[in-house]
């Protein structure tokens, strides 16, 4: 059963099952999503990383993984949430880039995005397909993975880790947990609640093209077939984000983490633009977890041309996590980045205040309790993680 677009008294409004009834295969996809035995530590599983009470996000950005937990991950985890409503990558006619799955948009399906975690050393670290299906084969559910694929699934591994991939994708495109679309947004836009005045002063300067100018990007108007607004248009973007010194590969002054990069250079440095539907319960910002802080990456975008020393330390250092013959690819023509060193950036603080309290109003229902919790959480360091298990 999925979400259900309903029309009452004119006003489209999108309704939220309460008891969702999963297909057999999204049922044995929820099951593997929460199921550590499927990895090579013992101790993690989809949820370890995505966790629910987040948005399906993580807790602290950047994971640790590994069989003993001995690596840490490079990449900001991101939300599961509303991905039912991506696509594969492709390129528009004037060369840009939407779509695909992860921060490169390497997956081309939720299927495909849901595979690659089980064989990362980084993360879940099996060495293979036939040793997440072996893991798989002696679970307490085979036998209804058995009945759901058939008991000749097993002869092939590959085919039994597609079914079990095609299981995950089933369940985050079922279950109406991963799109929920009943923030306040929502219902202010079904007409059944109203913004506050400074969530509207946010609202106002979200959309305006010479203030936030976030609704470039974010997409903030519902699709032609009624799907509410998605806060993104699946684009990519050089944001310029200063350089992560926790991520333990950035030691080495010559590593870069490029984004796409591929198969066009001047997509180089470029991440995907993600949902900022709950973004206000996140507890690491952009694909580099450099942020932790909703209030610090809003003001980022506002004073990262006017105020550089602030974010990268000294001037000279702008931009120091993109190689120097990338960072002409940099996004510094649409607002509110430009502006002159010393000038003043085009949001105030309170507009920035403003601009976070609308953020709040894209909060899911049911992670009303997290959207309340302190802002500010701290990446933790791996052994803090490993005992955190």
């Amino acid at each position: 059963m999925g979400i259900a677009c309903m029309v009452l008294g004119g006003v489209l409004w999108w309704k939220h099952p309460q008891s969702p009834q999963l297909s057999a295969q999204a049922q044995l996809g929820k099951l593997i999503f929460h199921d550590v035995g499927l990895s090579a530590s013992g101790q993690q599983s989809c949820a370890t990383c995505h966790v629910a009470s987040l948005g399906h996000a993580s807790s602290r950005g950047l994971e640790a993984g590994g069989s003993a937990f001995e690596h840490t991950g490079t990449r900001n985890v991101p939300s599961l949430r509303y991905l039912k409503y991506n696509h594969a990558l492709q390129w528009g006619e004037e060369g840009k880039a939407s779509g695909g799955f992860f921060w490169d948009g390497r997956a081309d399906s939720l299927q495909a995005q849901a595979g690659e975690p089980f064989l990362n050393p980084h993360e879940m670290a099996n060495t293979s397909r036939a040793e997440v299906v072996q893991r798989l084969q002696a679970s307490a559910y085979a036998g209804r993975f058995s009945k759901v694929f058939g008991n000749d699934i097993w002869r092939n591994p590959d085919q039994a880790f597609d079914a079990m991939t095609s299981a995950l994708a089933s369940y985050q495109t079922q279950d109406p947990v991963f799109q929920r679309f009943d923030s306040l947004f929502d219902r202010v836009k079904q007409g059944q609640a109203q913004f506050s005045a400074e969530q509207e002063r946010g609202w106002r300067l979200f959309q305006d093209e010479e203030k936030g100018n976030c609704a470039a990007c974010h997409t903030a108007q519902a699709a032609t077939d009624g799907t509410p607004a998605l806060f993104t248009d699946f684009s990519y973007d050089n944001l310029g984000v200063p350089r992560h010194t926790a991520i333990l590969a950035n030691a080495k002054a010559e590593n870069f983490d490029l984004g796409m990069c591929k198969p066009k250079q001047n997509v180089c440095g470029a991440f995907k633009v993600p949902s900022l539907r709950n973004v206000a319960v996140r507890r690491a910002f952009f694909h580099n977890a450099r942020f932790d802080n909703l209030h610090d990456a809003l003001a980022f975008y506002a004073s990262r041309d006017t105020d550089p020393a602030k974010w990268y330390g000294k001037v000279s250092a702008k931009f120091n996590d993109v190689p120097k013959a990338h960072q002409r690819f940099v996004n510094t023509s649409e607002v509110p980045y430009g502006g002159k060193l010393g000038q003043a950036p085009k949001l105030s603080a309170q507009d920035i205040d403003d601009l976070q309290a609308f953020l709040h109003t894209l909060t899911d229902a049911d992670l009303q309790t997290s959207d309340a919790a302190p802002r500010g959480a701290t990446a933790l360091p791996p052994a803090a993680v490993h005992a955190g298990r």
